[in-house]
């Protein structure tokens, strides 16, 4: 991933074999590191590679198919165009070409799982986040309130100085020991993982959407536009989504409403149902991630792709409270970016499908 949309815990893991004078975040001791498991099978045996992926041993309860449904708006399956060659867009993600997919009709979470939702799940499970269980994650530096500053681990992320890794950080402390989500239970949950993510979708009769599912449902219906309400950012002057306002990364105004995170029925939906699809936090999609994969015309690519079928890191979608024009224009509706599955930061968060 991007450093300015969010770090890896590669960042970290780099640190173990680095010299002491780097500007890489160490992760805590006693981390135990295996390569990053198959889907749905137990962590191998520690080796060099990503951390362990919580287990996920909980009992998934039988749900009747209303309750499943509840809080999700169907999208029509059919074919729609996929894709950018947005002027700002960056090569390297892989956003084009513009193409024609299909996809089978699907349910999609009208807004991203909440803070509240989350608490749901942790309750009836017992279930314990990447973050918790390696012990620190990524929180943008000037959201890191006084007493949680002696949670700062040394090192910064290189060329995004503006991320620090603080132990203790995760989705009930979302900015280090002493904060908590308080007022923010409308809010989306935060400092997940790609593992947490799928974990909460299966408990909840779900999955996470494919990378085409996500992007034909964002669109709301419309057809190569920028945004999910059209091309102009502002339209008659007024905010649509929950990004940085000012001077990256010196001053946010808040112009928007928010400095943060937004609740996830901020601003009108688009025309699906779905909010907060541009901005707010970054959501997960089931897909690895390949910036070329999807080039080659085949039935893979084009109808109900599910991505390729090897890589390390997860596609993300969407863009979050930190975009701004002057660094990452990643919350246009073609953007696409991805990161290690293991990694979480205070901007990532998710929504499911069916």
């Amino acid at each position: 991933m991007s450093a300015c949309c969010g770090p890896s815990r590669a960042h970290a893991m780099a640190q173990a074999a680095a010299p002491a004078d780097s500007s890489l975040s160490a992760p805590p001791p006693d981390v135990s590191l295996c390569p990053p498991p198959a889907d749905g099978a137990p962590c191998p045996p520690p080796a060099d590679g990503a951390p362990c992926p919580p287990p996920a041993d909980f009992a998934v309860p039988v749900r009747r198919s209303l309750d499943v449904l509840r809080g999700m708006v169907a999208v029509p399956g059919g074919p729609f165009l996929m894709g950018g060659e947005d002027e700002d867009a960056f090569t390297a993600d892989g956003e084009g070409p513009v193409r024609e997919v299909a996809v089978s009709p699907f349910h999609i979470d009208a807004t991203c799982v909440t803070n509240a939702q989350f608490a749901v799940f942790v309750k009836a499970t017992g279930y314990r986040t990447e973050a918790e269980l390696i012990g620190w994650s990524y929180v943008f530096g000037s959201f890191v309130p006084p007493q949680a500053r002696k949670a700062v681990l040394p090192g910064i992320v290189p060329g995004a100085p503006w991320w620090r890794a603080v132990s203790g950080a995760y989705w009930r402390a979302p900015e280090g020991p002493g904060t908590s989500i308080g007022d923010r239970r409308n809010h989306p949950v935060v400092h997940m993982s790609w593992h947490d993510a799928a974990a909460y979708a299966r408990w909840a009769g779900k999955r996470l959407p494919t990378e085409a599912e996500w992007e034909k449902a964002a669109r709301g219906g419309l057809v190569r536009a920028r945004f999910p309400w059209g091309d102009e950012l502002t339209p008659r002057g007024r905010h649509r989504c929950n990004i940085w306002q000012g001077d990256f990364p010196v001053r946010n105004t808040g112009g928007d409403g928010f400095l943060s995170t937004a609740p996830v029925n901020s601003y009108p939906p688009n025309g699906f149902g779905l909010y907060n699809t541009s901005g707010n936090v970054w959501e997960w999609c089931a897909d690895r991630f390949s910036a070329d994969w999807h080039i080659a015309d085949r039935p893979q690519t084009r109808v109900d792709p599910v991505g390729p079928p090897v890589g390390g890191n997860r596609v993300l979608r969407g863009g979050s409270y930190l975009c701004h024009r002057s660094y990452c224009t990643r919350y246009r509706v073609a953007a696409r970016t991805s990161n290690t599955p293991d990694s979480t930061t205070g901007h990532g968060g998710f929504r499911c499908a069916l």
